[in-house]
């Protein structure tokens, strides 16, 4: 049985972790201090555990005394250096959720929602120092339905990272491992997202404000406007057929009964679900951030 350390965050952390546990001998944990379950999961079956920031050494004191012939990154909050991904005998590799190189970086499965794009998916490859620019060992392609959320994308990505964790470990133990270097020239990146980061443009188009939407929606901090000087968080919305008039605003309400529709760069969206409560839109009032408080 391999011995393997795992670094991990997360509800998807969480998940994978349990499952690798069933297989393997587990030397450590390394995890953040968000991650409860992954805290509770390693106390119930002693398994050692370091919480916090790994960098400066901080995270290689703890597991250098713990041999591992792999350590894997699943979900992993933070940038490991190369103290840690040396220590393994034999590998050390992670699990992105793209098809590197396009969407190097943080939360990649909401970036390519917000791209409109159609196809995603996730990927093992060798950790190396660089931010997810390491050898592809295996990729598992995942398509974007048109009403998938960055939720639903998690959801469908749950369910591969552990059989791909155990493909990687069974060509490790059987020396068929195959290494690809990324082809640079494909390469994107995209950086971290905040809550803040997403609010509504009334001036892009209309597709691209429901990528927008959908892409951020319950259970992540959602898509918003701001109205009346109150914050409206955004869930759904759909692509409305109404028909628009050249004199109307970027972002004004242009309807309210039955729906309420909202004038874009191109046309008309219908707002569907909003988390907001208590808020009763005007027709002819504009959204956007002039409302802000």
């Amino acid at each position: 049985m391999l011995t393997i350390g795992i670094l991990c965050s997360g509800g998807l952390g969480l998940s994978t972790l349990t499952k690798i546990a069933g297989d393997c001998s587990i030397s450590f944990v390394l995890t953040d201090s968000n991650s409860t379950g992954i805290i509770d999961f390693a106390i119930q079956k002693s398994i050692p555990i370091y919480v916090g920031n790994p960098r400066g050494g901080k995270g290689f004191n703890f597991i250098k005394d713990f041999k591992t012939e792999v350590i894997a990154s699943i979900n992993y909050l933070f940038l490991i250096e190369e103290d840690i991904i040396n220590h393994s005998n034999l590998l050390t590799f992670n699990i992105h959720g793209s098809l590197l190189p396009k969407y190097r970086g943080r939360t990649p499965h909401v970036w390519a929602i917000i791209n409109g794009e159609t196809m995603a998916g996730i990927t093992a490859h060798v950790i190396d120092a660089g931010c997810d620019t390491g050898k592809i060992i295996h990729q598992i392609e995942i398509p974007i339905n048109t009403d998938d959320t960055g939720a639903i994308m998690l959801e469908k990505y749950a369910q591969e990272y552990y059989p791909l964790v155990k493909k990687v470990l069974k060509d490790l133990t059987t020396n068929r491992l195959e290494l690809e270097e990324q082809n640079e020239e494909d390469a994107t990146y995209f950086g971290k997202r905040s809550p803040k980061d997403g609010e509504i443009d009334w001036s892009w188009e209309s597709e691209k404000i429901r990528n927008w939407v959908r892409a951020q929606a319950n259970p992540y901090p959602g898509a918003y406007s701001y109205y009346e000087n109150q914050k409206i968080i955004i869930d759904k919305i759909s692509i409305s057929d109404i028909i628009t008039k050249e004199k109307q605003d970027i972002g004004e309400i242009i309807q309210v009964e039955p729906n309420i529709i909202i004038k874009t760069k191109n046309g008309a969206v219908q707002l569907d679900t909003i988390r907001t409560e208590s808020c009763i839109f005007t027709l002819g009032k504009i959204l956007g951030n002039e409302n802000r408080k």
